[in-house]
């Protein structure tokens, strides 16, 4: 059976409404013009680092698939489309300099390549790193002399950092397999990582970021999706680097197993405040023009319910979530 989309479910929203006629096709538009919107992420790392693993655990597909072996799957930036949602996956880095460069040069014209509207086509750039390994060098030149350079304007808010396969840091020692968590030792390692990848990069390019770790619980080709760990820390993390009125995109494609997003630091209800993004920038891009005021919340009761059965499953039932963001 065919899963209404977002759209769907906010046009029966509107057309349900206790509102005018003329509210309900200005609302009807805006959900038109949502539709439209993109978000094109792009993704690089190193040959082994989890770029395919991370996003087929995020997104429960498996357009990318997991490499195996040790040559790289592909040579040239690939472009997957998951209905408005644009992934390009870089080829994999470190396969000698001369590929290296190559594969520079494409990065850094398609950084250079804008929209109809003018702006960036590119909305965010994920840079994911072995946890595994010390060896970052060629991340870092990547990151320093490639990425940061040509980002353009805005460019702390458009880059984000994610240190993969976190239960590997420390060769595997310390991460509690039961629980499926790093222990405090591994935890004081991971975050003194991630300190050295800020202040690396700060001390190259004078811009400030933020990385985070987790891991994207790596499957055997034909196996079985282990489990994630910090993967619903990671997709806020996305989310809040995206434009709000591109945010209606994620609610689509958002891996709707429980099992991916239900382990995690706690230091935030990650699964709580990524939807409430993403359900505030579906009332606000669908309600501009129209005079409905403190209405919004109530009309689009079923968004609530289609968004929490995606990232809802880390944080429960959508019971009282209107009314709670609304008043």
């Amino acid at each position: 059976m065919r899963k209404e989309s977002i759209y769907e479910a906010m046009q029966n929203d509107i057309m349900n409404a206790n509102i005018s006629e003329e509210d309900k096709n200005k609302m009807l538009k805006n959900v038109m013009r949502l539709k439209d919107q993109k978000v094109n992420i792009m993704i690089t790392g190193a040959t082994g680092c989890g770029k395919s693993s991370t996003i087929n655990a995020m997104f429960d597909t498996e357009v990318v698939k997991v490499g195996v072996g040790v040559d790289p799957e592909t040579m040239e930036i690939e472009k997957y489309e998951l209905d408005n949602l644009v992934l390009w996956d870089t080829p994999g880095l470190g396969d000698g300099k001369k590929a290296d460069n190559r594969h520079a040069k494409n990065i850094i014209k398609k950084l250079s390549e804008v929209d109809e509207n003018g702006d960036a086509l590119i909305d965010l750039f994920l840079v994911i790193l072995d946890g595994g390994t010390r060896d970052l060098g060629t991340s870092y030149e990547l990151i320093n002399s490639v990425i940061i350079p040509n980002l353009g304007k805005g460019k702390e808010n458009r880059i984000l950092v994610a240190i993969n396969q976190a239960d590997m840091a420390m060769k595997g020692r310390n991460w509690d397999y039961d629980k499926n968590e790093p222990n405090q030792q591994l935890v004081n390692f991971l975050e003194d990582k991630v300190r050295s990848v800020r202040d690396r990069i700060y001390e190259a390019t004078g811009v400030r970021i933020e990385p985070i770790y987790y891991s994207a619980g790596y499957k055997e080709e034909g196996g079985e999706q282990g489990r994630p760990y910090n993967l619903s820390k990671l997709l806020y993390y996305i989310v809040k680097a995206t434009p709000s009125e591109k945010r209606v995109v994620y609610a689509n494609n958002i891996n709707e197993d429980a099992e991916m997003w239900k382990d995690d630091d706690e230091l935030l209800d990650y699964g709580e405040e990524t939807r409430k993004s993403i359900f505030e920038s579906i009332t606000e891009g669908a309600s501009k023009g129209a005079d409905i005021g403190g209405a919004i919340g109530g009309i689009f009761g079923s968004i609530g319910e289609t968004i929490g059965r995606g990232i809802g499953t880390v944080v429960g039932g959508v019971i009282g979530f209107i009314g709670g963001l609304f008043g």
